[in-house]
């Protein structure tokens, strides 16, 4: 009598987080039609989003006014495309990767204008009015907008784009590693080998002369 196959176990799915749920609430507010109640729930979205997206912002872009923008651009390009979020995945990780995407898309055109920027000092019979006193930068912002602090951002940007995520998730959103295996589907042992590969990485850049 040959033994009876044994049912594999089942994977119990991850939980779906509350700002999940909300922008599956979202997405079916506007398929219906009902945009003004589409927004009110989205504003509630951005409420509970908002700090840590310019925490994100100003770690990639390290000036306040960038950041805000391009937090506000994240929110604009989430509301106008709700319709192709995919409810299996976390709002979390897809919200993260438009707003890492459009910082990086920021960071490249404030390039190609400060490289196109006539200098102040450059242009003749100009004088400009005496700059107030500015307020002492505290350690923490000195060290915010030193050199170093720019060149761990590019090196950032630099990471290939699934170990940027979880670089991201990990050390600036302040995700455990169990949490993003979760939000990305993966592995906690995966998840790990990214961090680990993206450190090894960063190191490596940050090393080179």
């Amino acid at each position: 009598m040959s033994p009876e196959p044994k049912t594999p176990p089942r994977v119990q799915a991850p939980p779906t987080s509350r700002d999940s749920e909300l922008a599956a609430t979202v997405k079916a507010l506007v398929l219906a039609g009902d945009r003004d109640a589409a927004r009110e729930r989205f504003a509630d979205l951005v409420t509970r989003q908002q700090r840590r997206a310019v925490r994100i912002a100003y770690n990639y872009l390290r000036d306040a006014h960038d950041a805000d923008e391009a937090v506000q651009d994240a929110f604009l390009k989430v509301f106008t495309h709700i319709t192709s979020y995919r409810e299996e995945y976390p709002f979390e990780v897809w919200f993260t990767r438009i707003l890492v995407n459009g910082c990086l898309d920021l960071r490249k055109a404030r390039t190609r204008r400060l490289r196109w920027a006539l200098p102040m000092s450059a242009q003749p019979n100009m004088s400009a009015p005496p700059e107030p006193a500015a307020q002492q930068p505290s350690p923490e912002d000195r060290l915010m907008s030193s050199e170093r602090a720019q060149q761990i951002t590019s090196a950032v940007e630099q990471l290939p784009d699934r170990q940027r995520l979880v670089f991201t998730l990990c050390h600036i959103s302040e995700h455990t590693t169990s949490e993003v295996s979760q939000a990305l589907g993966l592995s906690e042992a995966t998840v790990r080998v990214h961090l680990f590969r993206a450190v090894r990485k960063l190191r490596k850049l940050l090393a080179a002369p």
